[in-house]
């Protein structure tokens, strides 16, 4: 017997507009569509947005404008500029969300993992002390008690406050 699992909210995400191409160029150019497509920052060097399949609640990703695969490629001054913000959002997430720990990662295309292989991205994703249940660990799902659109405007007002360059 099989079980289901019930998500109407997620009705939204799964019926909305395809997007053509690179997903984070699309974005990176449709700074009119901020909201609509979850983006916390942006400045001349890249932006942050949300995750659309987050690992926990308040996972965001910072991405350059730039599309590369290639880390080695990425230009020093933007690397240095994404490794301010992610210590920057450490922060953020720590002090102003009440993550209690944060883990930083980047999968280098898709044997490394990366999901959007095409276009380099750097995941934050906060953390809390037993934020890992039987559900993920036995049967390999995730319950997020909280909405995401709640969580987007948290995250986004805290912006201000700790991104300021």
């Amino acid at each position: 017997m099989k079980d289901i699992l019930y998500a109407p909210w997620r009705d939204e995400y799964v019926t909305s507009k395809k997007i053509e191409g690179c997903v984070f160029c699309h974005i990176s150019a449709n700074e009119k569509e901020d909201e609509e497509l979850q983006v916390l920052y942006r400045d001349e060097h890249c932006f942050i947005v949300m995750n659309r399949y987050p690992y926990t609640p308040g996972h965001f990703m910072i991405i350059p404008h730039l599309h590369t695969d290639k880390l080695e490629d990425l230009p020093s001054e933007i690397w240095l500029h994404i490794s301010s913000l992610a210590q920057k959002s450490v922060r953020l997430l720590k002090d102003g969300f009440g993550a209690h720990g944060v883990n930083i990662g980047m999968n280098l295309g898709s044997a490394g993992g990366a999901g959007i292989a095409e276009h380099i991205h750097m995941h934050i994703v906060p953390r809390w002390n037993r934020d890992t249940n039987f559900m993920t660990s036995i049967a390999q799902n995730r319950v997020y008690s909280t909405d995401f659109k709640k969580i987007y405007k948290k995250i986004k007002s805290l912006i201000p406050r700790y991104l300021s360059v």
